[in-house]
């Protein structure tokens, strides 16, 4: 196996494990527990506890699988940068280094899939070859 094929094992191990944390710990209880999630979450920009809701369920249920799949990975890592953002500096500002160490980490893991795309191993390769 030559360097190419380690490198895009690579960026497969960091979508799948990446995406599939993020949607396991945080996407999935949101979706499976919705209303009772209606009540615990933030609403930072006062649109709603069901629009925020909603928001977050479509950046941590629908693009981490669109980032597994390797379908529009760079798009899909956009929402989820900005609900890192958004809970990092604006709805948890008070949070040192080390309590909000969990959204940094998933900040810069889910920046470097933005910046790299999917690699060769993605669904979305798979569909463009005849």
């Amino acid at each position: 196996m030559n360097e190419s094929n380690y490198q895009q094992l690579g960026l497969l191990f960091l979508r799948v494990s990446a995406g599939g944390f993020l949607l396991w710990v945080h996407g999935l209880p949101k979706l499976l527990h919705y209303g009772e999630q209606l009540a615990l979450i933030e609403d930072p920009f006062h649109l709603g506890a069901p629009v925020t809701l909603m928001l977050a369920i479509f950046a941590e249920v629908l693009c981490p699988v669109l980032i597994i799949a390797g379908v529009l990975t760079r798009l899909a890592c956009l929402p989820i940068l900005c609900v890192l953002l958004v809970a990092l500096l604006v709805v948890h500002p008070q949070w040192s280094l080390f309590e909000g160490q969990f959204g940094w980490l998933l900040l810069i893991i889910f920046t470097s899939v933005l910046i790299t795309g999917p690699g060769r191993l993605a669904l979305r390769g798979r569909l463009a070859q005849p």
